[in-house]
């Protein structure tokens, strides 16, 4: 994936700053969890998958549509509008989906710009959003328990996790790869046999490692804690989605991408399984964002480079029932 040189120039010299900032942030962030353990892990099998059908299939948007600030009685859009604000888990650190800019004090990207229109259309407002910064490993537990309403954090559609909470419409298409030093002779995962790994934990990447039992996994917390071991000498490489790996790329020159996908990873927005209007109404969302043009606005602002194309965002499956 290329990638907006010019966001990047504005953020990576103060990655540090920015994750420092965040790491101070009230809503649950990395100043709360534990320190990383350098331990490295032997990944069991686990259970198959349930079958889902198709996994990227999701309720049908609302139609018609609610008109902001009029959400209908006895909704979950009415709750959130009565308490008079969004509350979403988000990344803090994944450069250019959801990361904190220390230049403007604000959480920026496209997963942030994706809530915003979510706020826009339920109180015709996009800022009324509360932010809670999560790991991987908090994603779905902040759903189950309640303490957010959405989560928008480059998160993996699939069977497993159909099984735990609901997803909006696949509003991204990512690959798993690896990544390496530049002056690396890897071209393979196969390549990597013995050597140390670093992955996120409650990633599906992390899961993938399971089918490559010689590679020697070290677990974290949060990916981009992969890229400080990664620097630091403590582990040969780093596996993630192609769209966080390459905002490490862009921070470090010192790095590369190889080999083809792993995985496809289709990106939805998580929704808790109790409210099945509000992923109808986050899909009404997404419908307008992609046929307005917006989606290709924010592909355009965070992920392409000046002048560069712009793919078609993904088409939307529907079929899904409560």
């Amino acid at each position: 994936m290329r990638v907006n040189r010019r966001v990047v120039a504005t953020v990576a010299a103060v990655l540090a700053v920015a994750l420092a900032a965040a790491a101070c942030d009230d809503t649950g962030s990395s100043a709360d969890r534990p320190a990383t353990s350098l331990v490295p892990v032997t990944t069991a099998p686990t259970a198959p998958a349930p079958d889902c059908g198709n996994a990227v299939a999701s309720f049908a948007p609302l139609n018609p549509m609610p008109e902001p600030g009029d959400m209908p009685a006895g909704t979950y859009m009415a709750t959130i509008q009565q308490r008079g604000r969004l509350v979403a888990a988000v990344s803090a650190d994944t450069l250019l989906f959801g990361y904190f800019n220390p230049l403007t004090g604000q959480l920026e990207g496209f997963d942030i710009d994706l809530v915003r229109e979510v706020s826009r259309a339920i109180f015709g407002d996009p800022n009324r959003v509360e932010y809670k910064v999560v790991t991987y490993a908090q994603r779905i537990p902040s759903l189950l328990d309640g303490s957010v309403d959405i989560v928008a954090d480059v998160m993996t559609v699939n069977c497993e996790r159909w099984g735990q909470i609901s997803f909006s419409s696949q509003y991204f298409d990512a690959g798993q790869k690896i990544l390496v030093r530049k002056d690396s002779d890897v071209t393979d995962i196969s390549q990597l046999n013995g050597e140390r790994m670093c992955a996120a934990r409650g990633s599906t990447n992390i899961d993938e490692l399971e089918k490559y039992p010689e590679i020697v996994v070290v677990p974290v917390d949060d990916i981009s804690d992969c890229m400080v071991l990664f620097q630091q000498g403590a582990v040969d490489s780093v596996t993630g989605d192609d769209t966080v790996l390459a905002g490490f790329v862009a921070q470090d020159p010192y790095t590369k991408v190889v080999g083809g996908a792993l995985t496809s990873e289709p990106y939805g927005l998580g929704v808790a399984k109790t409210h099945p209007e509000f992923v109808g109404f986050v899909n009404g969302v997404l419908e307008d964002i992609r046929d307005s043009g917006r989606w290709a606005a924010m592909y355009r602002t965070w992920l392409a480079p000046d002048g560069g194309p712009v793919p078609p965002p993904p088409v939307a499956v529907y079929g899904r029932t409560p």
